[in-house]
């Protein structure tokens, strides 16, 4: 026998089941289809456990380095096989977590890969869901009045360049690696790259990173860029820039080789492991969107502000639609679509207002446009830049490095971006989202009254650098 229910959520990642939540509060019948765990790739191959390890990494340095605020310790160590063990221990209590938000919503999960159908004997519309079950029983049908894809993304290759797990591997192989190589070349620069270089030269691996744009996180603010270039290659971390990498150059035998081109030359490049990093891939293989009238465009599904794909009443979130593929960004898409089946009237994402992270070490965070992005746009733009090594708690920290910079436009006063580098930014930019969303000018950041010490007293500054008023510099 069918079953029937107001939503039927694809997907139970982090988009998924935020959506699934805010469906039930909504008081809608709701249930969702996860092939493997609740949670997704964020909980259990992404964000969570890729921050554990930065973190042990970050701790693992840090103790190397207590004789600086005079602590002093001998022959530390690191045990990998227990940073991997605290890893597991994060993930399982925030798995357990997810599991008892769904039943206490009474939000049914089923447990199994979900295909749509197109019209058939169940619903004369494109959308019954066919599960197929991890528990090898017959398929359940499901017929939803709404479907939400969230299924996600999945790492990308290069052609040639084939993930074995073993010599090459993708940051999902990465993070269950039973012991640390010695040295490792990591394909691409862009924010998993960079977060992966940081952290296993903090764990004392031997790190290259070739990336093809002629600046890592090309991405970011040229001046955020070039700020993380300097430090990382102050950590000693190998950075090629511009480098065209060769896949059928690649070998494997007790190492890896690979070459690439650099300045017109041919260069070799040899480590223990290969990591690629080159970007995600869109979930929707084998999900049946040939059975609807839903667009697929470069690999994503085409949706509207609300998030309705060309069939109304089916709906799609996250990785899978492209654009900024980063978790808070799928949870709140996941709130805006639920809210518009249930005739709420959700207020559409700006997206210019989303603010991003880097956990690396440094730590990079931003959010609205770049300098370079505001310019093209037409904006006249003024800018004020602080560094942390002018602010006493950065001493305190020992974490001088990297600096805020906020972008401003000088017809209007209003603030366009803000960008940092340096120790916790990942916490601070919550404070140049807050004022994105208000539509705050520089002049009014400068007047928020920043408790001392703190790190926070350097947006501030800079807020107060857009005029050339900074007081400590």
């Amino acid at each position: 026998m069918a079953l029937e229910y107001d939503v039927v959520v694809l997907g139970g990642g982090t988009g998924g089941y935020v959506a699934a939540i805010r469906a039930s509060q909504l008081g809608l019948k709701v249930a969702v289809v996860e092939k493997e765990k609740m949670g997704g790739t964020c909980l259990h191959k992404g964000c969570i456990p890729s921050k554990s390890l930065l973190r042990s990494a970050e701790v693992f340095k840090q103790t190397k380095e207590a004789e600086q605020y005079g602590v002093l310790t001998e022959n530390t160590s690191l045990d990998f096989t227990k940073v991997q063990q605290r890893k597991s221990s994060i993930v399982d209590q925030l798995h357990k977590g997810v599991e008892g938000l769904m039943k206490k919503g009474k939000i049914d999960v089923f447990e199994g890969f979900g295909r749509i159908l197109g019209p058939s004997i169940f619903s004369p519309t494109a959308g019954t869901i066919s599960v197929e079950r991890n528990d090898g029983e017959e398929n359940t049908i499901i017929i939803p009045k709404n479907v939400l894809i969230a299924t996600g993304s999945k790492p990308k290759s290069l052609p040639g360049l084939e993930l074995d797990g073993e010599m090459v591997l993708s940051s999902d192989h990465a993070l269950n690696l039973d012991e640390l190589p010695k040295s490792v070349v990591i394909v691409g620069g862009g924010v998993i790259g960079i977060e992966w270089a940081s952290m296993l030269n903090d764990f004392g691996v031997e790190v290259t990173v070739l990336e093809y744009m002629e600046r890592i996180l090309p991405t970011e603010d040229k001046d955020i860029s070039k700020e993380v270039k300097r430090l990382l290659k102050k950590k000693g971390i190998k950075i090629v820039t511009g480098a065209k990498v060769l896949p059928d150059t690649l070998e494997k035998s007790e190492q890896v080789t690979i070459q690439a081109e650099h300045k017109g030359e041919q260069k070799s490049f040899v480590a223990e492991k290969m990591l690629v990093s080159v970007g995600r891939a869109p979930n929707v293989d084998n999900i049946g969107l040939e059975n609807t009238d839903i667009i697929v465009e470069k690999g994503s599904i085409n949706t509207n502000k609300y998030y309705q794909t060309k069939e109304s009443h089916i709906y799609a979130i996250g990785d899978v639609i492209g654009g900024m593929q980063l978790a808070h960004v799928a949870s709140h898409e996941g709130i805006v679509a639920v809210e518009h089946m249930a005739n709420e009237d959700p207020l559409p994402i700006n997206y210019e207002h989303i603010s991003t992270c880097i956990y690396s070490n440094p730590e990079v965070a931003s959010v609205g446009l770049t300098e370079d992005q505001a310019k093209e746009q037409g904006y006249d733009v003024k800018v004020g830049k602080f560094p942390f090594q002018a602010i006493g708690k950065a001493l305190v920290y020992g974490e001088k490095d990297g600096f805020v910079k906020i972008i401003a436009d000088k017809e209007s006063e209003d603030l366009l971006g803000v960008h940092m580098v340096g120790p916790h930014v990942t916490d601070m930019i919550s404070e140049a989202g807050l004022a994105q969303v208000l539509d705050a000018t520089p002049w009014e950041v400068a007047h928020t009254v920043h408790p001392h010490p703190t790190l926070s007293e350097v947006m501030g500054e800079a807020a107060l650098a857009v005029e050339g008023k900074q007081i400590h510099g």
